[in-house]
């Protein structure tokens, strides 16, 4: 199931010049994280947040939640400035990050109620039980946690950032490391969560999963902003198809050359395997392109055809393929 496609609307997340600098030691020159970033999010959307490792998504997560201070630029979440007022933001928001830290000895129940307790949810029982029914953990909802696995974990975090009901959830790379059935079971939660009217925020490096799930989606690297819009859009602007062609390290630069002088080529892109062709026509291609690097006395090892995908997006916006590729499966 595709995500409508959506412009923002009325913004629940505004950022402007936002920036993070973290001091140089010894002597060395400040190291920018996220450089100037502009983006909004609007309300009811889930908005993908994509980069690979180091890009600065966690960093510019952290700055939004309030864990970390921002070095410049401006910020608001639900219309409240996050420099001047983070206690307010903290109230609106929920917050799941990477790091997944649960008490193993608690049980599911208890955990809930315990945070329902903090923020002074009138009715624990019946607010927990609710979240546990809403991330199907209602089966395992007295068991210990340590018990849990892995994907378990991850939708018990997911209840624990919706315990008061936030306008905004932030979630960090939530399927980090899962198996694939785990990862599709995060997604229905995130879709649920949405359709009640939750806005949220998505990180992640994994690019079918903000294809699946994200109406709209930036693409950030070396800490800046390289590409932005609905998932449809961005893979339109590059072509209606892509010609994949394996090749040695020394014959891209002329295979290069002259697959870029056939009509009907928009650009090519050198991969980590050979060069990527975006072209209209896909099935018109194909023999062309064999047919020139016969020419030129180029054999490729492979050759493929497919419809542009958010990775190809990524490889056109920064030249290389985001390092995320496919889910880890968890142990």
């Amino acid at each position: 199931m595709e995500p409508a496609e959506s412009e923002p609307g009325d913004a629940q997340i505004d950022v402007r010049g936002l920036t993070r600098r973290y001091r140089g030691s010894r002597g060395q020159p400040d190291v920018e994280a996220v450089r100037g970033i502009d983006l909004t999010v609007g309300r009811g959307e889930v908005f993908g947040f994509l980069g690979p490792n180091g890009a600065g998504k966690t960093t510019t997560v952290r700055m939004l939640c309030t864990l970390l201070p921002i070095s410049d630029g401006s910020a608001t979440v639900v219309g409240v400035d996050v420099r001047r007022d983070p206690a307010a933001v903290r109230r609106l928001i929920g917050v799941a990050l990477q790091e997944v830290g649960l008490d193993g000895t608690q049980t599911g129940r208890e955990l809930l109620e315990l945070q329902c307790g903090l923020y002074r949810i009138p009715a624990p029982a019946a607010r927990a039980d609710e979240l546990l029914g809403l991330v199907g953990l209602s089966e395992a909802a007295d068991r210990t946690i340590k018990g849990y696995s892995g994907g378990m974990k991850r939708r018990l975090d997911l209840a624990t950032a919706l315990v008061h009901k936030p306008e905004v959830l932030f979630l960090d790379e939530p399927t980090t490391g899962l198996d694939p059935a785990s990862r599709i079971t995060i997604w229905d939660e995130v879709r649920r969560i949405n359709a009640a009217g939750t806005t949220v925020f998505l990180t992640t490096q994994y690019l079918e999963e903000a294809d699946q799930l994200c109406n709209r989606v930036a693409i950030i690297d070396d800490g800046r902003i390289v590409a932005s819009g609905t998932p449809n859009a961005l893979k339109a602007e590059l072509g209606s198809d892509v010609v994949t062609v394996g090749l040695p390290a020394e014959h891209r630069e002329l295979a290069n050359k002259a697959l870029g002088e056939l009509p009907g080529v928009d650009r090519v892109t050198e991969t980590a395997d050979g060069l990527a062709v975006y072209v209209n026509d896909g099935a018109a291609a194909v023999p062309e392109v064999v047919h020139r690097l016969a020419e030129v006395n180029v054999r490729p090892g492979t050759i493929s055809l497919s419809r542009p995908t958010l990775d190809d997006v990524f490889l056109a916006a920064t030249g290389r393929r985001i390092e995320g590729g496919t889910p880890e499966v968890a142990a």
